[in-house]
C-alpha cells in the first residue's frame, strides 16, 4: 500500500453553507465544488473548498438517518473523515480489511469525461473514518458525477500551504492501542513520544506517521491520575475520540496571522511574559519579537531547527475542533515545550497582578500538541 499523502479531509457540520462562510471569509478558503441530491449524493450537501495544497469537504446531513446527521448530533461540528491518496484504492482496502481494518464503504469508482476516481472507506480512530483516493486523469475533478466543479470565486491568497497534522485526543489506556493499531494495520511508524505534565494536569502523547511523511497523526491521552484539563474536557465534550486540531502549515506565519487576525479569526492569546526570556530558551529568533508579542505567535525548537506557532480558539459551540498555525524553520517536532512556557509566564504575569497560585493554576492555558 503506497499512500502519498492526505488527499482532503472531511467535515461534517450542522450548516454546510454557514461553515464555509467562516471557512471562506475568515480562514482564506475559496469554494472549489459542490454537489447535492442533484449530483448523485444522497441525502447530503457537500460544499468543498480549498487553500493551495489543502482541500476541504464540508458536508451536512439532510435527512435524520444520514451519517452525517448522527456525526453532528453525537460530536458536534468536526473532522469525520481523513482521506489519503494510494495508488490502488481497491488493493489498498482489501489489504487494510485483511490486516484488521473495519471494513466501511467497498471500492466505488467515480468517472467523468477527463477523470477517474475510485474511493473506499475503513474505520480509524473513534467515529472518524480514513477515505482511501486512487486518482486517474484531471486531478482538479475531485470527484466525478458527484461534487461539480465551480467557477472560482476570488483569489486563492495562499495564506496557507497544506495539512501539516493532525491531532487526536483519545481516552484513557487508549493510546498504546491506537498506536499498535495504525503501527500494524495501517503500517505508520511512532516516531516522537513524550509525557507531558503542567499545573497539577498531566497527558502522554505518540506521533505516528506514514512512510511518504505526509500524514502525521498526533496522539494524545490524558493522564488519568493527575487533575482532569483540556484533553479531558475535549472527550467529554465531543463524547469520546477525535480531531481535537488541524495543523496547517505556512510559509509566513506572521503574514498569515496578520491576515487571518484581520478577517475576524480569534486566536489563543499568549502572556507578555512568555517573551521575556524567549532567545534564552529557543535562541536568535529570526523574527521581529515585538511582532511575535503582538500576534501572540509561540516559539519552540529542537535539534532540527525552530518552529513558530499558534492557536485559533474554537469556531465551534461545544468548543472542540480548533485550527493551529505552523511555519517550520526546520523543527520536525510540534512545540510541546511551549505548554511549561505559557504555564509559566502566566503565574509570572498574575504574581505580579497579586493573583494566588491557585488562580494562576486556574487560569493557565495549555496548548495541546
Amino acid at each position: 500500500m503506497d499512500i502519498r499523502g492526505i488527499d482532503h479531509i472531511e467535515l461534517y457540520v450542522g450548516d454546510a453553507r454557514q461553515a464555509a462562510f467562516y471557512f471562506g471569509t475568515a480562514v482564506g478558503f475559496t469554494l472549489r465544488g459542490q454537489g447535492g441530491p442533484e449530483t448523485g449524493l444522497v441525502g447530503q450537501r457537500s460544499l468543498l473548498l480549498g487553500q493551495a495544497d489543502i482541500r476541504m469537504v464540508l458536508t451536512s446531513g439532510l435527512t435524520a438517518d444520514h451519517p452525517a446527521s448522527a456525526y453532528v448530533s453525537r460530536h458536534g461540528d468536526g473532522i469525520a473523515v481523513v482521506a489519503v491518496e494510494v495508488d490502488d484504492a481497491a488493493g489498498a482496502y482489501a489489504e487494510l480489511v485483511a490486516r484488521g481494518a473495519t471494513p466501511v464503504t467497498p471500492p466505488r469508482t467515480w468517472t467523468g469525461a477527463d477523470a477517474e476516481v475510485v474511493t473506499a472507506e475503513v474505520g480509524g480512530f473513534g467515529d472518524v473514518l480514513h477515505r482511501l483516493v486512487e486518482r486517474r486523469g484531471d486531478r482538479d475533478d475531485f470527484l466525478p458525477g458527484a461534487i461539480e466543479a465551480t467557477p472560482p470565486g476570488g483569489t486563492d491568497q495562499k495564506l496557507l500551504a497544506e495539512i501539516d497534522h493532525l491531532a487526536v485526543c483519545v481516552p484513557p489506556g487508549q493510546l498504546d492501542d491506537t498506536v499498535a493499531h495504525y503501527e500494524r494495520v495501517f503500517g505508520f511508524a511512532q516516531i516522537f513520544e513524550e509525557h507531558i505534565e503542567v499545573a497539577g494536569q498531566a497527558m502522554n502523547s505518540k506521533v505516528v506517521q506514514d512512510a511518504s511523511g505526509r500524514v502525521t497523526l498526533v496522539l494524545l491521552e490524558p493522564d488519568a491520575g493527575r487533575r482532569p484539563g483540556q484533553i479531558d474536557a475535549f472527550l467529554t465534550e465531543h463524547h469520546g475520540a477525535g480531531v481535537q486540531h488541524l495543523g496547517l502549515r505556512t510559509d509566513d506565519i506572521v503574514g498569515a496571522v496578520g491576515a487571518l487576525g484581520a478577517r475576524g479569526v480569534r486566536f489563543a492569546g499568549t502572556p507578555a511574559a512568555y517573551y521575556d526570556d524567549l532567545e534564552q530558551r529557543v535562541g536568535k529568533v529570526d523574527a521581529p519579537l515585538d511582532r511575535l508579542r503582538d500576534l501572540s505567535i509561540l516559539v519552540d525548537a529542537d535539534h532540527g531547527g525552530q518552529l513558530l506557532q499558534i492557536f485559533t480558539e474554537s469556531m465551534h459551540v461545544r468548543r472542540t475542533l480548533f485550527l493551529e498555525l505552523i511555519e517550520r524553520r526546520g523543527a520536525r517536532t510540534f512545540g510541546s515545550g511551549n505548554i511549561k512556557a505559557l504555564y509559566e509566564a502566566k503565574e509570572r504575569e498574575l504574581a505580579v497582578a497579586g493573583a494566588t497560585p491557585a488562580v494562576a493554576a486556574g487560569t493557565a492555558r495549555g496548548v495541546g500538541a
